[in-house]
């Protein structure tokens, strides 16, 4: 399948150059969304940050985010340990630019405790992964679409802003599994945006909150779906609630965004 080449995530990554407690890294333009990098690409480089403040880490449990404002070009991801318990560890990872602070988290890392509680009610899909000849689309070279491969899928049930579509990297080879979710996982439009009927509008996440169901997410060829559904949006704001199943049907991580329309 034609589309815009990819600059692999990996490789990024890896080009990040130490500094002082923090990675210099320079964006590329084929991350973009808009005038600032995609969410999901700051979100991965801050969990990177984050995970490099301590060697023996649990896994990723939670994460707060905040978008603050514009990033791009050359940023500093600078991760700051908040507490570190027996079982649990907090960790802040904020982002800079040329114009100041765009990008803040706190990441919580945590480790399984015996507990007599074990419910796991998740509902679990039953939207067969795409086949091998699917009809998959990318984006443009000039936004951060064109590093992922998309199939929407036309449920008959899904709501007036409701979304539900599979995704992948094009390129995910050597990724931390963690950190290839979370790349992955705000990589939809905000569900408000299938109120437009098609118009073109900005808009700009503002919070998001997502929780990991798994220490260990894997899916089959690379394959999640997302899944994103809004109740509520007027006044310019939108909130959402988000969740991202595997090839398998499993639900892996659910969160929720806040969302600024501006129309």
């Amino acid at each position: 399948m034609a589309g815009a080449a990819v600059t692999a995530l990996a490789d990024l990554l890896a080009a990040a150059e130490p500094d002082a407690g923090g990675l210099v890294v320079t964006i590329p333009p084929a991350w973009a969304q808009g005038r600032t990098t995609y969410g999901g690409l700051s979100s991965a480089l801050a969990l990177h940050a984050a995970q490099r403040c301590a060697p023996d880490l649990p896994p990723l449990a939670s994460a707060q985010v905040s978008f603050i404002g514009p990033l791009a070009g050359t940023v500093r991801v600078a991760a700051t340990m908040l507490r570190r318990g027996r079982n649990t560890a907090f960790v802040q990872s904020d982002i800079t630019g040329d114009a100041g602070l765009g990008y803040r988290a706190t990441f919580v890392f945590m480790g399984p405790r015996d507990s007599s509680i074990d419910l796991a009610e998740t509902p679990r899909h039953d939207q067969p992964p795409p086949a091998p000849d699917a009809k998959l689309y990318t984006g443009p070279a000039d936004f951060f679409t064109g590093q992922f491969e998309f199939l929407d899928v036309k449920a008959p049930d899904l709501g007036p802003a409701e979304l539900l579509r599979w995704a992948r990297l094009r390129e995910r080879d050597g990724l931390d599994p963690m950190i290839e979710l979370i790349a992955i996982a705000d990589s939809l439009p905000p569900a408000a945006f299938k109120l437009l009927g098609g118009r073109m509008v900005p808009v700009s996440s503002l919070t998001w909150t997502i929780n990991l169901l798994t220490p260990t997410p894997v899916t089959d060829d690379g394959w999640w779906l997302l899944h994103t559904r809004s109740d509520h949006a007027r006044h310019g704001g939108s909130s959402q609630a988000m969740a991202v199943c595997n090839a398998t049907g499993e639900r892996v991580a659910e969160g929720m965004q806040s969302v600024a329309l501006f129309t």
